[in-house]
């Protein structure tokens, strides 16, 4: 069948993919693209897989909520909790903003403990992923401490008294528990330098971590794959095959790798010989014997 001509694009789509090529001549955005996104993975991957990604689509949803809501809330203890009732009451759509960003934090972190059980249960901590799962490990206490730090931005009595109970806990860990405490607490007690810490904090530091851990996570799992689930038909054959390796190796007496020494004559003979045997019934004596 012949190919039927389209003719030449047009001008928009023409300057599309001139700046793609150029962009992509100068920085190889493009093969960085496909290697990040075209990769094989196991064939029993399913759905359990999906919570990383999940936990990924929720950081950008509290990413977007949290600018917006940032916008109009005013990190000062005489008018937090008042904007917090403006965006709540008076902006339009300010109430759907709000609830999202709140319902969110908590979806993100029932999402993030389900995916750090998820890679528990099915070893894909161990080697050669093991990278990974700290970076992960510390992706979820900064999940919690993001968590800790908004929570006291309504200014509520609920939200202060709670967190003056965290923070109180924190100093009471060993060494550097005090420290952190003070740190937190922009001094000794809780003030109203409290309030701006916590959202410096909240919207500046944690997020800035974030970023940057999940982007090497995302770059080891992309780098070392899809860890298989422990049914999975292939692993389990190979296991099989490691499993009859070792007991073939028990039962030769080797080491599992090695091969047994053919053995042969010595290429020379004996350093020592055995000395000659007397083999005669009786033996002469020197002054001889007769009639």
């Amino acid at each position: 069948m012949a190919t039927k001509d389209i003719g030449p694009k047009n001008p928009v789509a023409q300057t599309g993919d001139m700046v793609v090529d150029y962009v992509d001549h100068r920085t190889g955005a493009k093969t960085g693209l496909n290697w990040f996104l075209n990769r094989n993975i196991p064939a029993e991957t399913g759905w359990f897989q999906t919570l990383g990604f999940t936990a990924l689509a929720l950081f950008g949803l509290q990413a977007v909520t949290g600018i917006i809501l940032a916008m109009y809330y005013r990190p000062d203890p005489a008018t937090a909790y008042e904007s917090i009732r403006v965006i709540t009451d008076d902006l339009t759509w300010g109430w759907l903003v709000r609830g999202m960003h709140k319902w969110g934090a908590s979806a993100m972190v029932v999402v993030v403990f389900l995916h750090m059980g998820r890679v528990f249960f099915f070893g894909a901590y161990k080697y050669p992923r093991e990278l990974t799962w700290v970076t992960g490990a510390l992706l979820l206490v900064m999940t919690l401490f993001m968590g800790l730090t908004g929570y006291l931005l309504v200014w509520d009595q609920k939200a202060y008294w709670a967190t003056v109970v965290a923070v109180n806990i924190t100093a009471s860990a060993p060494v550097l528990g005090p420290y952190i405490a003070d740190i937190l607490r922009a001094g000794p007690e809780f003030g109203p330098s409290t309030l701006s810490r916590f959202y410096s904090i909240h919207m500046l530091l944690i997020p800035g971590g974030m970023i940057a851990f999940i982007g090497i996570h995302l770059f080891l799992v992309s780098k070392l794959g899809v860890a298989e689930p422990p049914w999975s038909k292939r692993l389990q054959m190979v296991e099989r095959e490691k499993e009859e390796a070792k007991r073939q190796a028990a039962r030769d007496r080797l080491p599992t790798g090695r091969t047994r020494v053919p053995v042969r004559a010595p290429d020379h003979p004996p350093l020592r010989t055995p000395a000659p045997t007397d083999t005669s019934e009786s033996a002469t004596t020197p002054d001889g014997g007769g009639s």
